[in-house]
């Protein structure tokens, strides 16, 4: 076996074995032991994988970003197993030891793609990262050297924003989207969220646990570890007053009366969770246009499964019969459709005092008009006056509705209905 094949991080799976090792000769042993429904995940193409590939051939550094227990980890094995690589778990008491000394270290490492797992454990790391980069500039190694993954902290923004300016690129990764899971799964990925592991759970009970879990760890460990020290079940209180509002206009004020604070104490809470990738705050549509508009964003819990865990809903039938459910939903495909866009599209929504209203616009680069995007739940979509009263405002590229149903199909006055999947697609493109 060659050099480079013995660095190359690869998987192994035993027949009809329920776990997979992910083995790293470069680094002395097994990096990471997944659950087989962790791997099933992996078999699930992940959109991110090809923007990580190009984004390597082109900068020095890469980042992914994203919530615990969403797939960095996996997505980046997956990238290891292409070229020699070194992984490195900033968690582990031993790995952190080896980077005493990170900048001769890591130059013992130069020929190989070096994977930094939870980066923000070490954030002076990203000044050693800027000394080594400079140096392979100089050598003629200049791109795909570094893959640093991280919970999106304050403090790991900050830190590469100063260290690793015009060196690094930004990718997130969220949960899985529809367009990512099709249409078969899709009433699973609106009950169940995007986490692979709440996902492919074996049963609906066993997906609340998990998520259960997750909402408890973050709130009592990753939150405090991440960023400023903040009551946990006043966290909580503000996370299931969210779930609750799905979708809604932001109130400051009056959360900060439920909460028992002030508004400044609300907008630092808030500020964490869409720090952490865990709620959307969506700004409304900016153009300039003489018309009376809301000001205010809408706020969203991002996962879908992560309000129903919030709101205690076990199953489908409990979810049809809640009052979130038509937010839910609108929640799940605006997170689908804005992680199938095109990078730099840019989010909003429109709503004016008059009524006239759209769900989600998306303004993809190059494109002068966004796209305007209705979602309904239902089999049966209709368009009601004020989404096209919006559109005469707005003059948009494309006017789509995305529903639950399977078939594409135009509606009339240039309108045209999708599936979420196949618009998600569309968006791509």
């Amino acid at each position: 076996m060659g050099a480079a094949t013995q660095d190359r991080v690869w998987a192994s799976r035993e027949p009809h074995a329920d776990k997979c090792w992910f083995t790293s000769p470069a680094t002395g042993g097994i990096i990471a032991i997944l659950e087989l429904r962790s791997i099933i995940a992996c078999m699930i193409p992940r959109r991110l994988l090809s923007r990580v590939t190009t984004a390597l051939a082109e900068v020095p550094a890469v980042a992914i970003l994203g919530p615990r227990q969403v797939g960095k980890t996996t997505l980046a094995l997956t990238v290891a197993a292409t070229r020699p690589s070194l992984y490195l778990d900033l968690e582990s008491e031993p790995d952190r030891a080896k980077l005493a000394a990170p900048e001769q270290y890591l130059a013992q490492h130069a020929d190989k793609l070096v994977i930094l797992d939870e980066i923000q454990r070490v954030p002076q790391l990203f000044q050693s990262l800027r000394g080594l980069i400079d140096r392979g500039r100089r050598e003629g190694r200049a791109k795909g050297r570094f893959l640093v993954l991280g919970s999106a902290s304050i403090d790991l923004l900050k830190q590469s924003s100063e260290s690793l300016a015009g060196r690094i690129r930004y990718l997130e990764l969220s949960p899985l989207d529809a367009g990512e899971v099709g249409y078969e799964r899709l009433d699973a990925l609106w009950l169940r969220g995007g986490f692979p592991e709440s996902l492919l759970a074996p049963s609906d009970a066993a997906s609340l646990r998990w998520r259960t879990d997750f909402i408890r760890t973050y709130l009592e460990r990753d939150i405090p570890q991440l960023g400023p020290r903040i009551p946990a079940e006043t966290l909580r209180r503000l996370w299931t007053m969210l779930a609750h509002s799905q979708g809604g206009l932001l109130n400051a004020a009056a959360l900060a009366r439920s909460l028992a604070v002030d508004g400044k104490t609300v907008a630092r809470y808030l500020d964490l969770l869409v720090d952490l990738l865990l709620v959307r705050r969506l700004p409304p549509w900016h153009a300039n246009v003489r018309k009376r508009l809301v000001k205010s964003p809408k706020v969203y819990v991002r996962d879908s499964g992560l309000v129903h865990a919030l709101l205690g809903i076990l199953d489908h039938e409990a979810l049809l019969a809640h009052p979130v459910a038509g937010a839910s939903w609108e929640g799940m495909a605006i997170e689908s459709l804005i992680a199938a866009a095109p990078l730099g599209t840019q989010a909003y929504f429109f709503r004016s005092a008059a009524g006239a209203e759209i769900d989600l616009l998306l303004q993809r680069p190059g494109e002068r008009r966004p796209w305007a995007i209705e979602i309904k739940r239902g089999l049966a979509p209709k368009v009601d006056r004020g989404f096209h009263a919006a559109c005469t405002i707005v003059e948009p590229l494309r006017r789509c509705v995305v529903y639950s149903g399977g078939e594409r199909f135009p509606l009339g006055e240039g309108v045209e209905v999708f599936p979420l999947p196949e618009l998600c697609t569309e968006l791509a493109a």
